[in-house]
């Protein structure tokens, strides 16, 4: 029998034998969720694409501390289904109007035994399909502690899965490509050192995870508009291809505590059989609230420079001296002290990068260690670390944001809290004042190490709720923030959109670690950006980085191509050219790409797509008739073909193609690259060779 009729036979089974059950499809038709209650009153769901089964009959529910279980004996009151469409402007982003389509089913159900009730709402997009449970105000339940929550997705096979281990404090892992039965014999090697970790399961994994089934399609599992929630993860049941959700817990190994009424962040199933569509969806945006904020126009997109890699590579440092073994903030005299020569936030150091900012074009350029207690930051436990007001003796904030201003470049903040939380907020508002009396109007916040308080998880509903109180606290003195070390992104900055870029995953700064593999940035569209943008600080062109560190041996595994492509494929309205400036003047020309390409867009084509082998992406300037293209290569030498047919037609255009040379290696000979130019149209059709680690970028502008 085929797979589409033993669907529709298990559906009018559950009809006939008066279980509750409802359909829903999304707008196209082609995906299908079913709901019905089981004969325990357990809630139920399943997913079909064009009428393949893509997830299998899973439970739903929850399991509470000192209350009965809210995951059976449950019957349906009513259900009511509506459709909603409408098109909407965000302030930046992969394109300047998103469509929000979708059908909806609302059910109401009512557990008999306790009289209480728990609604679960579904949406269904033409890319998946989106639920989250929601608790009225009701006489029987007011405050209620979650335990676990009985969510499942119930796997129809042995997918390919492309993970990280489930954590609680860390995404900054490599990805591991491998079937589901294999998650559990690879953990342990995945489990890589992190300066705050804290992995749970031999089987556990982390959102947004990617899978492909056998039968070609493409299976997407994460979460939307996480408000007062702990982070969810999955645990992997590989005896029966069942993940189960697994919430981060609190010190005390509390999930989350809710006050009715009350909802969850959304759960989401991504589902199609092409690649692209997993990249072209916006339905984690669409799932979270409209804009907030009623002014937004001091919200831009910036690309900066910064004193960043010299730091990271160990060429440079971001303590002053090395004179104390302890800092007391107040007390510690830094006038006394011997500036160790290896401190990058000094006046002569900023002051070129400010100069070279300008001279190319860029907006601003970060400044980190630029504020005394540096010497003690990490390690210690320490509560007071930071004051994020008191500058080191050879940074004048005041002389520096005046030459800078006189250059029309902006400063960026950097505020490490040493995951003191108590602190940081403890300063936040001094600290976000400091910095627009000063004129900074973006910050990077730093979250590295264990949190303070001690035993709280980075992902806990506790930790969470921090991260918003200081993006909703930066909305009110204009400030836009990117969070390092922070927790994922979860489609928040449509709500929030001065929440303009997270790190949140592993970046750049693991080539000075000892490298990534060569087709991570082909696998992080598909998982980490799939709820916003990355700080991932591309452009790195020097790869030997003991070039810049003799005790460094470490390499970037990738070719300049590569890193130019990285400004298309791993968007964000924030870019940082993170090499240094003198690396730069060596490949001026390849440059001229990180200083041409946009940060802002309003469109997106994906061309070519599989998750860790190959991206490929053009993308349209906004406001222009300007295109720029990027590609990704992963672990094979490959020939990339495509069309160039999403120009206008009749139109002539000039493109700038910087690729890989015929003998480039990312391990070898990285720094290989060609440029040429040629006149292109809507009927141009291009083929180009990417090597492993490699590929290519494309300028085309309208003559």
């Amino acid at each position: 029998m085929k797979r589409q009729n033993i669907y529709i036979l298990l559906f009018a089974l559950l009809t006939y034998f008066g279980v509750a059950a409802q359909q829903l499809s999304s707008p196209d038709g082609d995906v299908i969720m079913e709901f019905s209650l089981n004969s325990e009153g357990n809630p139920v769901y399943q997913i079909a694409f064009k009428n393949q089964e893509a997830m299998k009959s899973s439970k739903l529910g929850f399991t509470l501390k000192e209350s009965e279980n809210l995951d059976g004996d449950f019957t349906l009151v009513d259900s009511e289904t509506s459709t909603f469409n409408e098109t909407w402007k965000p302030v930046w982003g992969e394109e300047s109007e998103i469509k929000n389509h979708y059908n909806e089913l609302l059910v109401r159900l009512k557990q008999e035994s306790t009289e209480r009730f728990m609604n679960i709402r579904f949406r269904v997009f033409d890319e998946g399909v989106a639920f989250r449970y929601e608790f009225p105000e009701q006489p029987n339940l007011g405050h209620f502690i979650i335990e676990d929550e009985k969510t499942q997705f119930a796997m129809t096979g042995d997918h390919t899965a492309f993970w990280i281990p489930g954590d609680y404090d860390t995404q900054e892992y490599d990805y591991t490509e491998s079937r589901l039965s294999e998650i559990r014999g690879l953990m342990e090697e995945s489990i890589t050192e992190n300066l705050s970790q804290n992995p749970f399961s031999s089987t556990g994994v982390q959102t947004s995870l990617m899978m492909k089934t056998d039968d070609g399609l493409y299976i997407n599992i994460h979460e939307a508009a996480l408000i007062d929630f702990s982070v969810l993860h999955l645990e992997l049941d590989d005896k029966n291809m069942v993940f189960n959700a697994w919430l981060t817990p609190d010190v005390q190994g509390t999930k989350s505590y809710m006050i009715t009424p009350a909802n969850t962040p959304w759960r989401t199933v991504m589902v199609s059989d092409d690649a692209r569509d997993i990249l072209a969806s916006r339905m984690t945006y669409n799932l979270n609230e409209p804009c907030a904020l009623e002014d937004t126009s001091w919200i831009k997109p910036v690309k900066y420079v910064g004193v960043w890699w010299e730091m990271i590579t160990g060429k440079s440092s971001w303590a002053y001296t090395n004179d104390f073994k302890a800092v007391k903030l107040g007390v510690t005299d830094y006038g006394k002290a011997k500036p160790n020569g290896t401190h990058a936030a000094n006046n002569k150091r900023v002051k070129e990068l400010i100069d070279f900012a300008a001279l190319h074009g860029f907006d601003g350029v970060l400044v980190e260690g630029w504020n005394v207690g540096w010497e003690d930051w990490y390690g210690h436990s320490k509560d007071y670390v930071f004051d994020f007001v008191t500058p080191y003796p050879d940074f004048n904030v005041d002389e520096i944001h005046a030459y800078a201003k006189t250059k029309g470049v902006e400063m960026i903040m950097h505020h490490e809290t040493s995951s003191s939380v108590r602190n940081y907020e403890r300063h936040l508002d001094e600290a976000y004042q400091f910095m627009k009396d000063h004129g900074y109007n973006a910050v990077k916040s730093g979250y590295v190490g264990d949190i303070l308080p001690r035993g709280e998880n980075h992902y806990s509903q506790w930790m969470i709720n921090h991260y918003q109180y200081a993006i909703e606290k930066a909305a009110d003195y204009k400030i836009m923030v990117n969070a390092h070390e922070a927790v994922r992104p979860t489609g928040i900055a449509r709500t929030y959109p001065n929440l303009i870029g997270n790190e949140s995953a592993r970046g750049t700064e693991y080539q000075a670690f000892g490298g990534s593999k060569p087709n991570h940035v082909t696998v992080l569209p598909f998982t980490r950006l799939i709820g916003g943008p990355m700080d991932y600080t591309p452009g790195i062109f020097e790869m030997d980085i003991s070039k810049l560190n003799p005790n460094n041996n470490s390499n970037v595994n990738s070719t300049i191509a590569n890193q130019l492509a990285l400004y298309v494929t791993m968007y964000s309205p924030l870019q940082m050219a993170a090499d240094l400036p003198e690396n730069y003047n060596k490949f001026l020309d390849a440059f001229q790409f990180i200083k041409d390409v946009a940060v802002d867009w309003d469109k997106s084509v994906y061309l070519e797509a599989e998750p860790g082998s190959y991206i490929t992406i053009a993308r349209k300037a906004k406001g222009t008739n300007n295109w720029f293209v990027g590609n990704v290569n992963g672990k094979q030498i490959r020939q990339s073909k495509i069309s160039l047919n999403f120009l206008d037609k009749g139109k002539k255009y000039m493109a700038t193609i910087y690729a890989d040379a015929k003998d480039a290696n990312y391990k070898t000979n990285p720094q290989a690259y060609t440029i040429k130019k040629m006149k292109v149209t809507s009927k141009s059709k291009l083929s180009l060779n990417s090597v492993e680690g490699g590929g290519y970028a494309i300028s085309i502008i309208e003559e």
